[in-house]
């Protein structure tokens, strides 16, 4: 028996024909592409990953990471990190679990921390603004992209479709907020079961079975067996994120308020980054003084442009806190102790929620009620994608936005602030995207080379 609980040797007694799963080697190398390319917050994250292991390589079937999505857009934290971790979980246990996971978020946390450095001692890198300012814009194209596939595929029906538009008009125009859209959609398809069965969870039509599908149907039991390991997981990850909280607690100081305020954020953080980004500035700025209104702007800024997590953020105002501290650490060894405190905080919970969630997701697949509740939940997904599409294309496509109105308010670009060399780039990532159907390496490759070229040439 493995340390994920699976016992190789009895399934494959039990299922001699069992299809072969990709290496947790194999795995790795792709979680590890998808943390250095996850750029665009949370809809180009779902999309990559949808791209990776539904479309590319047919790992996961449509079904099933669509299941996980909803499961995960319920969880507070990030929501294509804990994304990740799930269907590395649904394909290598517990380790596959935490590599997906760990791999998603420390390639950004790498670029996060050196760029928090570079800015506490020596200010902005123009080249580095440049690279991250041509892949925001292919981004854009990615995601558009993944918002027409997924829609084709999760909208079945004209109340699905219904659902989704309501979706977005309640996040766009009425600013609902996100845990009640989610759940109030859930609560639409379980009490209306005919108009959600199905939807949103059935494969697209002429699709071979995803591989994992293909050894579920051969070995049933298998998910019985990682459950026992997640479970074991998930309250190791609970004791592992409250054990040095519990230890600061007694020593006081910064990092005690680091731990205490990232901690607070882990299980708060309901539909993203930008839900709690108002009260983080308002505790460190104004409560702990830890950086300036515009330094929260900047980190922000960087969390956007880096690949990632858009809670990343957090990452950059703990290492000012902790670069400014008064204790006996050098400046930027104090900083690099803060940003690593506050990582371990924010995401060590995110393990657990997944862990301790996901077997109990996984069986309720086959409830009629509750898989047309998620199949809503899909729906309205797509709607909240296509929010944050909106929301990103006007931010990378334009350079000014003004909210117009009171309730309903919507967010609208100022005349004359269009950004042409942005429209440019996303014009060229177009290209290479829908007419040259370039892989998203190459796609990336190519905006980032325009984004450099033209920034640092016409500003």
């Amino acid at each position: 028996m493995t340390a994920d609980g699976m016992d190789t040797a009895g399934a494959a007694q039990r299922a001699p024909s069992l299809p072969a799963m990709p290496s947790f080697a194999e795995a790795v190398r792709v979680w590890l592409r998808i943390g250095l390319l996850s750029f665009g917050g949370p809809a180009g994250q779902i999309a990559l990953l949808h791209r990776a292991v539904v479309d590319e390589r047919r790992w996961i079937g449509e079904r099933r990471f669509l299941h996980a999505l909803n499961f995960c857009t319920l969880l507070p934290g990030p929501e294509a990190q804990q994304l990740a971790t799930y269907l590395g979980w649904l394909m290598h246990g517990v380790r596959g679990g935490l590599a997906a996971g760990t791999l998603f978020v420390v390639p950004g946390a790498t670029v996060m921390l050196a760029l928090s450095v570079l800015y506490a001692t020596v200010g902005s890198v123009p080249v580095v603004s440049a690279l991250f300012y041509g892949l925001k814009c292919a981004v854009l194209v990615l995601v558009v992209e993944a918002l027409i596939r997924i829609a084709r595929r999760a909208l079945k029906g004209r109340a699905a479709w219904a659902l989704a538009g309501a979706a977005f008009v309640a996040l766009y125009a009425l600013h609902v907020p996100f845990p009640v859209i989610v759940l109030g959609a859930g609560l639409v398809g379980y009490l209306m079961p005919a108009a959600f069965s199905g939807g949103g969870h059935g494969a697209a039509k002429g699709d071979s079975p995803a591989l994992l599908d293909a050894v579920l149907a051969v070995d049933p039991e298998r998910p019985e067996r990682q459950a026992r390991a997640a479970r074991r997981a998930g309250v190791i990850a609970v004791a592992a994120w409250l054990a040095p909280v519990a230890l600061l607690l007694l020593v006081g100081g910064t990092y005690r308020d680091v731990a205490l305020l990232f901690s607070k954020m882990a299980v708060v953080t309901f539909g993203g980054a930008y839900a709690v980004l108002a009260y983080v500035a308002q505790e460190a700025v104004e409560s702990y003084r830890w950086l300036a209104p515009a330094e929260m702007l900047v980190g922000l800024g960087l969390a956007e442009t880096t690949p990632g997590p858009l809670i990343l953020v957090l990452q950059f105002v703990g290492f000012l806190a902790g670069f400014r501290a008064p204790e006996g650490l050098s400046a930027v060894a104090g900083g690099v102790a803060a940003s690593v405190l506050t990582l371990w905080v924010t995401f060590a919970p995110c393990f657990a929620f997944v862990f301790l969630g996901a077997p109990v997701v996984e069986r309720l697949q086959g409830h009629r009620a509750l898989s047309s509740a998620l199949a809503a939940v899909t729906a309205a997904v797509v709607g909240v994608i296509a929010n944050l599409a909106l929301w990103f294309g006007l931010r990378v496509l334009f350079r000014e936005t003004v909210r117009v109105g009171a309730w309903p308010a919507v967010d609208v670009p100022v005349p004359g602030s269009l950004d042409p060399l942005a429209a440019a780039i996303a014009g060229l990532a177009a290209l290479c995207v829908f007419r040259l159907r370039l892989g998203v390496v190459p796609t990336l490759g190519v905006a980032a080379v325009a984004g450099v070229v033209l920034r640092l040439t016409f500003g």
